[in-house]
Order: C-alpha cells, then structure tokens, then sequence
C-alpha cells in the first residue's frame, strides 16, 4: 500500500515538475508548480515527517506561490504571450490528476485506519517534529538557511526591477 501511494506520488511529482518547464503559460506553469508541491509534502508525509509537510503546503505552495503569482500578473503579459489554448490538454491532466489525488487520499486514509507499518513504529517521537526540524536549521544548516533567505530577497527585487522596466 505504502508502495503504491510513493509511486502514484512520485509519477504525479515527475510529471508535473516538467509541466512546469515546458508550459508556455505563466499562470499555468505556477499552477503546476503548487502541484509538485503538493505532492511533494505527500512524500513528506510518507516519511512520517508532517511538521515538514506542513510547512511545504503554507509557505511554499501557499505564500510563495502567492508571491510568484503576484508577480505574474504584476508583469501583464499580453494574451499572445500566453501561447495557444489547450483546454483539452487541461481538462484531460486535471481528471486524470484529481483521480489520482483520490486515489492517494483513499490510500493514506486505509493506511491511517490499518496502522503504521512496524518500521515506522522503531522512528524517535520527536522525529520531524517542530523542535528537531529547528535544532538542526539553526545549528548544522545555519549557512545554507541564510543563504536560502538572500536569495530569495535577491528573486523579488529581481522582479520587481523589471516589471518597473516594462512600465
């Protein structure tokens, strides 16, 4: 069971991770993007690591997919911009995914209700709990943290230069 929700998961995460190069649409490339996210916080939960997961789906599929939307349209592009319409290919990929999303949540679901399996059993409590995921980002990844929080203040004023350009 754990197998084949990892696998629909990681199919789904492929998938749509290369939707997002290969989009012309803006919009839509960002909404590909919030849904690799998702499925990766999927994996996260996999992992037994829910504070993580959590965290995955409020500040990166939530507020910085918010932020990079707003520059999106902060930018207004034209229609031509966008590319064709493909709202075949669309209606086709969102049936097959919420099928996919329904066939995960009714796994996770039986997986709830039948137990953890016993690897899961022999984890620490504290294990991708709010206190450990801090102790280590404060301590042994401090560094890449900080450099993380520069780059992304580096990406906003990026585009915020040049959306003032346009105008």
């Amino acid at each position: 069971m754990e197998l084949a929700i990892f696998l629909i998961t990681a199919i789904v995460l492929v998938i749509t991770a290369i939707l997002v190069v290969v989009q012309r649409n803006p919009v839509a490339s960002a909404m590909f993007l919030i849904a690799a996210l998702c499925a990766q916080a999927i994996l996260y939960l996999l992992l037994q690591a829910s504070f993580l997961a959590v965290i995955q789906i409020i500040v990166y599929a939530g507020a910085i997919m918010v932020l990079f939307l707003f520059v999106i349209m902060l930018l207004n592009l034209k229609k031509d911009e966008f590319g064709p319409e493909k709202r075949r290919a669309q209606r086709f990929f969102g049936i097959l995914f919420a099928v996919l999303l329904f066939v995960e949540i009714g796994a996770l679901v039986k997986l709830s209700l039948t137990g953890l399996p016993q690897a899961y059993k022999s984890l620490d409590p504290e294990f991708g709990g709010a206190h450990a995921v801090g102790q280590l980002l404060f301590t042994d990844y401090l560094f890449p943290f900080e450099v993380t929080s520069v780059l992304l203040l580096v990406a906003i004023v990026g585009a915020i230069v040049m959306a003032k350009r346009k105008l």
